[in-house]
C-alpha cells in the first residue's frame, strides 16, 4: 500500500469542493476560502485529516448544481493555513490520490459530501518506464531552460525533479499549466507509460518552437545584433 494509500485508508465519506481546476497528485494548490459553507468544511476537516475532494466543475456550463457521480477528483490534503479577518483563510494544499466519485450522502451540512473510490496507478514494469521517464523530463528540461531565456533570465521556470515515473508524469502535466481538458484525461489514466507518451508529444511539439522563440528573443534584446553570422547563400 502507498503512502498515498495510506493516508485515506478507512474514510468512508469526502467533503466535496468543486472548482473550475483539474487538482493532480503532487500538485500544490493555493486557495482562498471565503464562502462560509466552506470556511465550515474547513473546520470540520480539522477532526478529519485536513482532507477534502477537489472535482473539476464548471458551474455555468453543467447542467446539474454539483459534479456528476463518476466523475474524477483528487484529494486535496491542507499542508499550511492562515486565518484571515471574517473567517477567511489562505490554504496551501496537496494533491494526494485520485479518487472516483460514487454517490452523495447527506451529513446534514452545507457542502457536499460524497462516499469515494480512491484509486492509483496500475503497476508497469521498472524497465518500461523509466526510459520514456527519461525522455520527458529532458524534454522539459528544455523547455524550462528556453521559458527562462524568455523571461530575460528573471525568474524561473518551476523545478521539476527526477522522480519516479508515476510521480514525474504528474508534477511535468501540473508545471506544463496544460488545459483542463488535457489534464482530466491524465488524470483518468491509470496507465504511468501511456501518460508519459501522452506528454512526450505535447513536448515534442512545443520544444523546438519555444527554443525558437527564446532564441529570438535574446537576439531582440541585444538590438537585433546576432552574435552568429548569417548565411547568405551563394
Amino acid at each position: 500500500m502507498s503512502e498515498a494509500s495510506e493516508r485515506v485508508a478507512g474514510i468512508e465519506y469526502l467533503p466535496i469542493f468543486p472548482l473550475p481546476l483539474v487538482l493532480m497528485p503532487f500538485e500544490l494548490l493555493p486557495l482562498h476560502i471565503f464562502e462560509p459553507r466552506y470556511r465550515q468544511m474547513l473546520k470540520d476537516i480539522e477532526l478529519r485529516r485536513n482532507l477534502f475532494g477537489v472535482n473539476y466543475f464548471e458551474s455555468e456550463a453543467a447542467l446539474e448544481e454539483r459534479p456528476a457521480l463518476g466523475s474524477i477528483g483528487c484529494v486535496a490534503e491542507v499542508r499550511q493555513a492562515q486565518a484571515l479577518p471574517d473567517e477567511r483563510s489562505n490554504i496551501l494544499t496537496f494533491g494526494l490520490i485520485r479518487y472516483r466519485l460514487l454517490d452523495y450522502v447527506d451529513i446534514g451540512m452545507p457542502y457536499h459530501s460524497a462516499e469515494v473510490h480512491f484509486f492509483e496507478d496500475e503497476a508497469e514494469p521498472k524497465e518500461e518506464l523509466e526510459p520514456i521517464a527519461d525522455e520527458v523530463f529532458k524534454l522539459f528540461e528544455r523547455m524550462a531552460k528556453a521559458a527562462f531565456k524568455l523571461s530575460g533570465n528573471r525568474g524561473r521556470f518551476p523545478e521539476v525533479p527526477r522522480a519516479e515515473p508515476e510521480q514525474l508524469s504528474f508534477l511535468v502535466a501540473a508545471a506544463f499549466n496544460l488545459d483542463n481538458d488535457i489534464k482530466s484525461e491524465f488524470v483518468e489514466l491509470t496507465s504511468t507509460s501511456e501518460r508519459l507518451r501522452r506528454l512526450k508529444a505535447i513536448l515534442d511539439q512545443a520544444v523546438n518552437q519555444m527554443e525558437s522563440n527564446a532564441d529570438l528573443h535574446v537576439v531582440a534584446q541585444k538590438n537585433g545584433h546576432s552574435d552568429k553570422p548569417l548565411d547568405l547563400g551563394d
